[in-house]
């Protein structure tokens, strides 16, 4: 019986499992992101988060814990480095999942999945981004007298 096993097990046995992830997340460190199954990266998402908050406190004891997971040197002084230095202040949601469509062989649902803080065109795109509004534009008559005046001041100051 699977009581109260409610992670994806990816249909692997257990080391297979743990050597898969553990392979993902060193890619997903050393390239900030990268491109797999929807399954395979929430699964991912799961067993890399954890990492990543550990990474925020640089001591011995969090980098051998870190160690112990990821077995690669440059996986941890990259991850205790420019990671932990982007992700101190995010309380957490380190990583992002996008869906990029069907794999051509197997109809699988892919996605990519990357670090939020990695991603410069996301970050300045969310910056500039006006926030939409969602009233009709109704036009009436005395509402486009009343704002002519706004909108000849707002060119004018910048």
């Amino acid at each position: 019986m699977r009581h109260n096993k409610k992670f994806n097990h990816l249909s692997r046995k257990k080391g297979h499992r743990e050597a898969l992830l553990r392979n993902m997340t060193i890619s997903l460190i050393m390239h900030k992101r990268i491109f797999t199954t929807v399954a395979k990266a929430k699964a991912l998402r799961v067993f890399a988060e954890p990492i990543i908050t550990r990474s925020k406190k640089d001591d011995m004891a969090n980098r051998r814990l870190v160690f112990s997971y990821l077995q690669n040197k440059d996986a941890v002084k990259e991850l205790f480095g420019a990671i932990a230095e982007k992700v101190a202040e995010r309380p957490g949601g380190y990583l992002r999942i996008l869906k990029t469509g069907h794999r051509l062989g197997d109809n699988a649902e892919m996605c990519m999945i990357e670090f939020v803080d990695f991603n410069e065109a996301m970050l300045e795109a969310g910056a500039t981004k006006k926030k939409a509004t969602r009233r009709s534009r109704k036009k009436s008559t005395a509402a486009p007298a009343a704002e002519a005046p706004a909108t000849e001041e707002a060119p004018a100051a910048e």
